[in-house]
């Protein structure tokens, strides 16, 4: 196995910009650490679980895969519209924390989120069953790949909290930027790109 080609894999896609991490950026910002740390935890728990799923269940999910992957890309891309109106909208005289900087709402998002769950499809298999197929060892690789997404969320968090005046004096910008981060990331994963491309 290809530890450096693994980590490298990992690392880039977890600490790449999406949806969770736009969510994660914006939460600091509008509601502080605090509720960005709680959206955090939601959104670890459930990357770890995606992972264990996949370890579980691969093969029989990948002879499903293009219908799963459509179904995902549909619901994903409605879910992440509805988080980028929410911060669009978001009133930024008023700091009452809102549904989107929920520890349910980060969980949730992993799940809908196709760059999360096609990584946590793929890992697993991709790196580590070529090599390794017992289940107690594929556990111990989907810790390390917890903690590592676990690292690029806090990364997020880190540099939103660096940043905070500087973006909390933009914040309306900020919001509508960040808004429109994930309508594009919306497009990109309903496949609409795509389309239009070809």
């Amino acid at each position: 196995m290809n530890i450096t080609s693994f980590l490298i894999y990992c690392i880039i896609v977890t600490v790449t910009p999406g949806p969770t991490n736009i969510v994660i950026l914006s939460t600091v910002n509008n509601w502080g650490t605090k509720k960005a740390m709680e959206y955090t935890y939601g959104a670890t728990i459930a990357f770890g679980l995606l992972l264990i799923i996949s370890a579980i269940l691969n093969t029989v999910l990948m002879a499903v895969l293009p219908k799963i992957l459509c179904i995902m890309q549909i619901i994903g891309s409605l879910y992440i519209l509805y988080l980028a109106y929410q911060i669009c909208k978001r009133d930024t005289s008023k700091s009452t924390a809102k549904e989107t900087a929920t520890f349910l709402s980060g969980f949730l998002m992993q799940f809908v989120n196709p760059k999360v769950v096609l990584f946590t499809m793929t890992v697993i298999p991709s790196f580590v069953m070529p090599y390794y197929t017992k289940l107690s060892t594929l556990m111990v690789f989907v810790a390390y790949i917890t903690i590592i997404g676990f690292g690029a969320f806090i990364t997020w968090v880190l540099f939103g909290t660096i940043f905070k005046t500087f973006l909390q004096k933009h914040q309306k910008i900020v919001n509508i930027i960040m808004a429109l981060f994930l309508v594009y990331s919306a497009i990109i994963v309903s496949g609409v790109g795509e389309l239009i491309k070809g």
